[in-house]
């Protein structure tokens, strides 16, 4: 009898060890993270005075009217670099600078590095189209105009550091993993992006559809955007037809410190020479 009632406080004690054992591994199990929201990550990064650098490449692909065959043709047309610096709202300031590409001087003469300052609704450009026509001890030229140069035409239609843009983006997008793919209309742009209205300015159809991918990091912020959508939305000429422009942004240092200010007024001019 005493070896059965031993048994039995054996097993009992057993029990406990176990359960107890059982608790230690379910709380040493990490809670999974709920997904971070990529506008709010945003907004907590908008911050006076800090934003956010880029790169990227514009290609326009399809059927080349001088290829016979009638082969797909690939040309690199643009190539940027930029900054953006932040208000508590979204973009105060940019500084942009754009290089025509092999693809683009195969079709017209090579254009010099365009530069492009803007701080608020003002912008400065230098080089590019403008240099030519600025007038003599003048490197830049003042507009509210062109937000990101001549080179906003052919640059990126999607600046996911605006938060309204960003919701919009989201809300019409696909999630998979880490990437929202979606599709959205030049007239949606030009009513929830500030950046697209006074990037291209003029378009030939505001029905024009642009796919884009977004890629987000970890802690909720855009990495990459792709976009594309057809040349003739911008470019409405029998060289377009067929041609689709693809933008490829890449995002880092989300948070840095940055300084943008305009050039020096005595090196600015307020008309060109005709």
């Amino acid at each position: 009898m005493q070896l059965i009632f031993g048994m039995i406080a054996a097993m009992k004690k057993m029990i406990t060890i176990l359960l107890a054992g059982g608790g230690l591994l379910m709380t040493a199990v990490p809670a999974q993270a709920a997904p971070v929201d990529p506008v709010r990550a945003l907004k907590a990064k908008l911050v006076p005075g800090h934003g956010v650098r880029f790169t990227e490449t514009t290609t326009l692909s399809g059927k080349d009217v001088t290829t016979l065959s009638g082969d797909v043709v690939k040309a690199q047309l643009l190539g940027r670099t930029g900054t953006f610096q932040f208000s508590k709202k979204g973009i105060a300031a940019s500084d942009i600078t754009a290089k025509w590409l092999d693809g683009a001087a195969a079709s017209r003469r090579a254009l010099p590095p365009e530069r492009a300052i803007s701080v608020g609704k003002v912008c400065y450009v230098s080089g590019g189209t403008w240099k030519e026509d600025l007038p003599k001890g003048k490197t830049w030229y003042r507009t509210e105009a062109f937000a990101a140069g001549a080179a906003g035409f052919q640059g990126q239609v999607i600046n996911p550091a605006e938060p309204t843009t960003l919701s919009v983006l989201i809300k019409k997008a696909k999630k998979v993993r880490n990437t929202y793919t979606g599709t959205i209309t030049f007239k949606q742009l030009d009513k929830a992006s500030p950046w697209f209205s006074a990037s291209i300015p003029l378009r030939a159809s505001d029905d024009t559809k642009v796919s884009y991918t977004l890629t987000i990091s970890s802690a909720g912020l855009v990495t990459r955007v792709v976009s594309s959508y057809p040349a003739t939305g911008v470019f409405d000429t029998n060289e377009m037809d067929g041609k689709t422009i693809t933008i490829d942004s890449r995002f880092t240092g989300w948070g840095r410190k940055v300084s943008i200010k305009a050039p020096d007024r005595h090196k600015v001019a307020t008309k060109l020479n005709e």
